[in-house]
Formats: structure tokens, sequence, C-alpha cells
């Protein structure tokens, strides 16, 4: 079984079962893993982010791509954005676990922070307009972070991914 990340989750066991009956339907659970990073404040910069199946933790997106100059904060958000823009490209109407270790765009998103710096403000309304109604913002430490991390090392290194999908998405 995958290892759980300590996380503050909105309610008990909201991400341990694949499916829910909601309403009629079936409610898909999805994870994102999102890391950003620059090589200097600001710096080169580049972007990771990961979408994994709820249950089986297996992933179904994935990309890294670097950014340009940009301080950390701008590709921990660029992250996040990606993220939710693969989630939504492969069910629109999945409940999200968002999972990244910048405490600063956790609590920024999960509104327990104010967003004072002007840049942070547009990046955080584009992943607002991305986010489903249902999500759970979750700070990790950066060892549970691996998988999004490497993406960005790999983009800084100038070995980019791009955008790819291991299923095929809905039409």
């Amino acid at each position: 079984m995958a290892e759980q990340p300590p996380n503050e989750r909105s309610g008990a066991d909201l991400f341990d079962r694949t499916e829910e009956f909601v309403g009629g339907k079936t409610e898909r659970r999805l994870i994102i893993e999102a890391d950003g990073g620059a090589r200097g404040n600001p710096g080169p910069a580049a972007y990771g982010a990961v979408v994994r199946d709820g249950q089986t933790s297996k992933v179904l997106a994935a990309e890294g791509l670097p950014i340009g100059r940009a301080t950390n904060n701008v590709a921990e958000y660029r992250g996040l954005i990606a993220g939710l823009e693969m989630a939504r490209e492969l069910d629109p109407t999945a409940a999200l676990e968002v999972r990244m270790d910048s405490k600063l765009v956790i609590e920024q998103m999960a509104g327990r922070w104010k967003i004072k710096h002007a840049d942070m403000k547009v990046l955080a309304l584009e992943a607002a307009r991305l986010r489903p109604t249902t999500v759970t913002w979750t700070w990790v430490p950066r060892e549970l972070n691996k998988a999004a991390d490497a993406l960005v090392n790999r983009a800084l290194d100038g070995d980019p991914v791009p955008r790819q999908y291991t299923l095929d998405r809905p039409s």
C-alpha cells in the first residue's frame, strides 16, 4: 500500500476510496503532486506536476517544463496550475487532493494565508479558476514529493518532460 503523507484532510478517509456514489454518479478521486524550483531566486526556473489515481497511486499524467527566469514561488504556482490542468483534462468532475511541499502555496490556496504579492495573486486566481468544487490542500515534506521534484530538476537540467498521459483522456 502506498505510504500516506501527513495531511490536513477535509473529511474522514476522504481519499481512501476511489469511488463514492454521489447524486447518481460515481465520483473519481485524483491526487496532484506539484513542485517548482529556481536556481537562484529569481533564476532559471521550472515546475513539475504528477497526477495519480486516488486509490492505486498510479501515475495518470506528468509534466516538467522550464519557465525561464522566475522566483521559486512563481515556479511552485506554475506546477500547481499544470497539475490542475491535467486533472481537469482527465476528469473535470473528480475530487482532488493537492500535495505540495510549498507551505506558502498550500496555505494561500486553502485560504488560511493572505496573498500579498501581485504576481502570486494572478497565479492563485488562475489556480482557483481551474480547481474543482472538492479539493483538499495537503502540505507534505519534500521527501514525499520526489516525483514532482525530479521533474523540476530534469527540466532545469535541459531534459524537460512534455505533458503526457498514461491513459486515454476522455474526449
